[in-house]
């Protein structure tokens, strides 16, 4: 208990309305986590989050090689369920933006980034975990950065470095006059503004849905004290409601971050004109 019993902490579990304590809404503080070991100052760090990013990958590879280390003609339940999770990639994003004869090559990458993104995801509303690793932004900029790399590699190595710089700059001599603002609007877009837009997307929707979450939950809590019991009860229908928007967010999310990832590529191979 804090020295001042009018100052309750934001963790401690006694803190409800009416009991002379203000209410302890979510910050920034709800996004940082003492390290496991090691320290911040050292060379060595570990903390929930990478913690989470290395049980999600895990996870991944043992349920994909789970279901398709003894493949069947006729398939199990698992290798069902990654069957038509990996086809669900393969043929619903890759293809449809790719085409199957361009996109094939690229189909293990996508569908490696979609459930790396989505198990990510997940924790906010797994037991114990609940935070969602790409509301840390460092991870959705490393996949973007990956994505981003891969975008450049393709464009230079299909058009070479002036055919490159014609692709990503949008170069049209008919645009007459205006070609070179074109040009510089295009090479900012498309070397700066996707990339960067790209991650935040799914850091800004993954922190503001989790902070919602956490929201309506430290409310149910901190009303349930008096009459404020009934208003506890809305909060607390609240928090299931968040929880169902944010399962269907947490896929969406990921789709949309391998839907752009497949549209940047798209533009590295297409033909200029």
């Amino acid at each position: 208990m804090s020295a001042d019993p009018t100052q309750v902490l934001a963790f401690e579990t006694d803190c409800h309305i009416f009991s002379g304590c203000g209410f302890p809404g979510p910050g920034l503080h709800s996004f940082l986590f003492e390290p496991i070991f090691g320290d911040a100052d050292s060379n060595i760090y570990f903390n929930k989050t990478m913690l989470l990013a290395l049980l999600g990958t895990v996870i991944i590879v043992g349920f994909f090689w789970a279901a398709f280390r003894k493949p069947k003609v006729v398939p199990g339940k698992l290798q069902m369920v990654a069957e038509a999770g990996y086809d669900f990639v393969r043929r619903g994003i890759v293809y449809e933006t790719l085409g199957k004869r361009e996109g094939e090559k690229y189909v293990p990458l996508m569908v490696s980034i979609f459930f790396f993104v989505w198990m990510m995801n997940l924790w906010s509303i797994i037991p114990l975990a609940q935070f969602p690793v790409t509301s840390i932004i460092a991870y959705p900029a490393a996949l973007a950065l990956i994505v981003y790399v891969l975008w450049m590699s393709v464009t230079f190595k299909r058009h070479g470095f002036v055919g490159g710089l014609k692709n990503l700059t949008g170069y049209d001599k008919s645009l007459g006059g205006v070609l070179p603002l074109i040009m510089v609007i295009e090479f900012f877009s498309n070397v700066l503004v996707r990339p960067f837009t790209h991650a935040v997307r799914l850091f800004a929707n993954m922190f503001a849905g989790h902070t919602l979450l956490l929201l309506f939950t430290i409310a149910s809590w901190y009303l349930l004290n008096g009459i404020g019991i009934a208003y506890a009860g809305v909060s607390f229908v609240m928090v299931i409601v968040m929880t169902a928007f944010e399962l269907f967010i947490q896929a969406v999310q990921a789709y949309v971050f391998v839907l752009l990832a497949c549209t940047f590529i798209q533009g590295a191979v297409a033909e200029h004109h």
